[in-house]
């Protein structure tokens, strides 16, 4: 019998592993497939504009992406960005998409997505902006509104009500819910500026109601949006403090500040206790960064004791971050590129937060957990950084954070590691993937990073690389293997995801594979 053509097989394996397109840096990459595009998009994309990629190119890219993908894949994703990955835009205009491609899936999905106002807002100013189709809602779409805001309890409404574009009143205006109780009825009245009777309100509109008349008493437990255009003293803006959520508390201690809430040591330690609290953290579905944000914004007066309560917050924030048998090697990318904001620009509402930033808080997490790990940051050559595994997360991040600029070379830290023959059991790369300065890259070749990895390999045959994404491209520096997991986000869950593929290793598309797995709700 004859023999099959092993030149020919072996030729069609190597071609399996050459780049085949190119990042938005320019460099060689590989091409993601669509589900995994859309997996990678919407659990980091911010529909913002980043360093290589603008807003509109990541809405077209996610529409274009939808059209191709069946409704259940959608719809999946939507819930996974959401209750996993935390975001609200993508999740958002998922529905949205929903919305025109098939509404019986989205009325499966709709109140695990669209779980509090903020969302259900979103939602809405998707849909009204016309950017995945019609303008309108449809009757089914409306319909679910509705629901929404039929059954919403009073807090719900209120917390609701706090932001525009559209705001809730505008929403109300638009789908004109039908209320059976008097105190809906009164309430949404109340909302859209129209005459309403006041003995209906619910407790907590009354409450605010009377307190803008008589401005004496307990401040009434609404949101404190509402109550910030009001003239108010210390000892109110105290109580604000105590009354407000975990990230409320979180986004305003530059305000508090400011109000005089922490002349009083009293409101010093209420407030310290509050961000450190462990169950409050994990209620408020904290993302490590968060805290890194505040940190940075805090003002130079800020008492030492809200700063120490925030590195204690980031200490619990990160508490899963596995500790990995072996050799680990973390290398945070402190190119240019990762000096831009990690949600993207926003003008004035731009996070102060960077990608290198977020790359540093990770690389400091992991060797928190495993002192006896190697850091390796890089831009086109590693950058030679001593830290001490004993200092505080923020102390190391900040640190890291520092070091930052040059063009970007993936494949860096792989080639310091060969050149010095280490022995590696797990190496996790932190950037945005936007490798363009590696040398002797051809076309349909493979990346220098796969070429480097190939090499370390051979050395260290059970190795496992993680190739982490801060920034929602399409593209990836390594394939997806069984020895190799890209993975999008910064959420502390990442850390749970790395633990698990040290231990046990994942399959080639892991990331679609989690996704797959939701349940969805059953049809109505």
């Amino acid at each position: 019998m004859k023999m099959a053509n092993t030149n020919l097989f072996q030729s069609v394996k190597q071609k399996l592993f050459h780049a085949d397109t190119r990042n938005e840096a320019g460099g060689l990459a590989y091409t993601l497939s669509p589900k995994q595009q859309l997996a990678q998009l919407a659990t980091t994309g911010c529909l913002n504009s980043t360093f290589y990629a603008t807003a509109e190119n990541q809405l077209a890219q996610v529409l274009a992406l939808a059209n191709g993908l069946d409704a259940e894949f959608i719809a999946k994703t939507a819930i996974y960005a959401r209750e996993h990955g935390y975001m609200k835009d993508m999740p958002a205009l998922l529905l949205a998409v929903l919305a025109q491609k098939d509404v019986a899936m989205l009325a499966r999905v709709f109140d695990r997505v669209a779980d509090n106002g903020k969302m259900l807002r979103n939602f809405a100013q998707m849909v009204r902006s016309g950017a995945v189709g019609r303008k309108s809602f449809g009757s089914r779409p409306k319909k679910l509104v509705q629901q929404w805001l039929l059954s919403a309890s009073e807090r719900q409404l209120l917390n609701a009500a706090v932001g525009n574009n559209p705001s809730l009143a505008d929403v109300v205006k638009m789908v004109h819910p039908k209320p059976r109780e008097a105190w809906r009825a009164a309430w949404f009245a109340w909302l859209i500026g129209k005459p309403y009777d006041a003995e209906a309100l619910p407790p907590l509109t009354q409450a605010f109601e009377q307190y803008k008349k008589t401005r004496s008493g307990c401040l009434p437990d609404v949101p404190f949006q509402m109550l910030t255009a009001l003239d108010l003293d210390a000892a109110a803006w105290a109580q604000i403090a105590a009354n407000g959520s975990w990230q409320q508390v979180r986004q305003n201690l530059n305000t508090f500040q400011r109000h005089g809430v922490f002349a009083d040591q009293a409101n010093v330690r209420l407030v310290a206790d509050k961000l450190r609290d462990a169950e409050a953290i994990a209620r408020a579905r904290v993302l490590p960064y968060q805290l890194l944000t505040a940190f940075q914004a805090a003002s130079d007066e800020m008492p030492h004791a809200i700063r120490d309560a925030l590195q204690d917050a980031m200490e619990l924030a990160v508490k899963n971050v596995p500790s990995i048998q072996g050799n680990v090697v973390v290398c945070p990318d402190v190119s240019g590129s990762m000096n831009s904001p990690v949600t993207g620009y926003r003008g004035s509402a731009t996070s102060a937060t960077t990608c290198v930033d977020v790359a540093a808080l990770l690389s400091a997490a992991m060797l928190r957990t495993n002192p006896h790990a190697q850091v390796l940051p890089f831009e086109t050559r590693v950058v030679d950084v001593r830290l001490n595994p004993r200092d505080s997360i923020m102390t190391n991040a900040e640190k890291l954070a520092r070091i930052c600029g040059g063009g970007t070379m993936c494949s860096a830290p792989l080639a310091e590691l060969n050149r010095r023959k280490a022995e590696v059991d797990l190496l996790i790369m932190v950037s945005d993937n936007e490798s363009w300065a590696d040398r002797e890259q051809h076309w349909n070749s493979k990346t220098s990073l796969m070429k480097e990895w190939d090499t370390l390999k051979r050395r260290c045959p059970q190795a496992k690389l993680v190739c982490l994404d801060i920034q929602p491209y399409t593209t990836a520096q390594a394939q997806n293997r069984s020895d190799i997991l890209n993975i999008g986000g910064f959420s502390d869950s990442v850390f749970s995801l790395i633990g698990t593929f040290a231990e046990r290793g994942m399959s080639a598309d892991f990331w679609v594979d989690e996704i797959e797995r939701i349940a969805l709700p059953e049809a109505m």
